[in-house]
């Protein structure tokens, strides 16, 4: 009897387990299953995106890859050179070497004004006090959704030496105005100025953002610990609004290295080729246009831009390196 009961009860605590285990590997199976069909779905309605991003992004820049390597006269015969293009481009062509300088100085001297400004007038609007919050920033973002092409245009006018509205203005103080546009040491110091001035509300509403999304409860804790307001930004505001500045570094120097329409529309005329005076404004991104649709080099151009496109992941990576760091609301 009393073994009767002992096989009875061990099979019975036997059974449970091993029903459990069988319970588990079903919903594993149909969780797995699951997961595929979804991820299928997924890549289903990425495929039109991915297909248009393959067709427009990295096809071009394979084929341009592939260009690079050749001696090419549009419309002759393709001479495979292998690196030749880039050893002419890095080592013969002072005129390339002397874009990147300009592109470089550029980007640098654009770059951390216009973010230093922009985080300034976001912390001033970020202010419940401020009156005309709203006015004033839509007054700071009407130029960035303005056409840079126009805001080009009406900045050549300003910058003008003789009757410019800039120059015209610093005469007022009994200073002579530079030359701008039409100095060589003035002229690219003239396009960083126009163009800090249209990116200025861009970045301002990326820092806004950024600034609204820090929780006000530490804000009001700094405050009953006696942190200052120097403190708080310092030690608290900064740190919490490291992925802005990250986000707004990487997009300034992006579009630094990529500088292009403004050179084009404030240095150049029918008279005269963009990029002058005596090449002081030349950017890379000019120089491949010059280069591919002038004596129509196509190899030469694409060797040029690839060097670019380097340029900018390499710059970008060591920003990611540098800038990012680790934080927790």
């Amino acid at each position: 009897m009393s073994s009767l009961t002992l096989r009875r009860s061990g099979g019975g605590s036997g059974g449970r387990p091993g029903g459990r285990a069988a319970g588990r590997a079903a919903d594993k199976r149909r969780s797995t299953a699951h997961r595929r069909h979804q991820t299928r779905w997924a890549y289903l309605f990425l495929a039109p995106a991915l297909v248009l991003i393959g067709l427009t992004v990295f096809y071009p820049m394979l084929r341009a890859l592939q260009y690079s390597l050749y001696t090419w006269p549009l419309g002759g015969v393709k001479t495979f050179v292998g690196l030749g293009n880039y050893r002419r481009l890095l080592f013969d062509d002072g005129n390339f070497r002397q874009s990147v300088e300009v592109t470089l100085y550029f980007t640098v001297l654009s770059v951390l004004p216009t973010i230093l400004l922009a985080l300034f007038a976001a912390v001033l609007l970020n202010d419940t006090r401020l009156r005309l919050r709203g006015l004033f920033r839509t007054v700071y973002f009407v130029p960035v959704v303005t056409s840079l092409v126009a805001v080009g245009y009406v900045w050549r006018a300003l910058l003008e030496p003789s009757f410019g509205l800039v120059n015209t203005v610093i005469g007022w103080f009994g200073v002579t105005g530079p030359g701008w546009l039409a100095d060589p040491s003035w002229s690219l110091d003239g396009i960083v100025l126009m163009t800090v001035w249209r990116d200025l509300g861009f970045y301002m509403v990326i820092f806004l953002a950024g600034l609204q999304a820090i929780p006000g409860d530490i804000t009001d804790a700094a405050k009953i610990d006696g942190a200052g307001a120097w403190q708080r930004f310092r030690h608290m505001t900064m740190p919490l609004l490291n992925p802005s500045i990250v986000l707004a570094a990487v997009i300034g120097v992006i579009n630094g290295l990529q500088l292009f329409t403004q050179v084009y529309v404030m240095t150049g005329s029918a008279q005269q080729l963009p990029g002058g005076p005596l090449g002081s404004t030349r950017s890379v991104v000019l120089y491949v246009v010059e280069q591919t649709f002038r004596p129509l080099e196509m190899g030469y151009g694409s060797a040029a831009a690839f060097l670019l496109f380097v340029l900018i992941m390499l710059v970008t990576l060591v920003q990611f390196r540098l800038i990012q760091r680790k934080f927790e609301y």
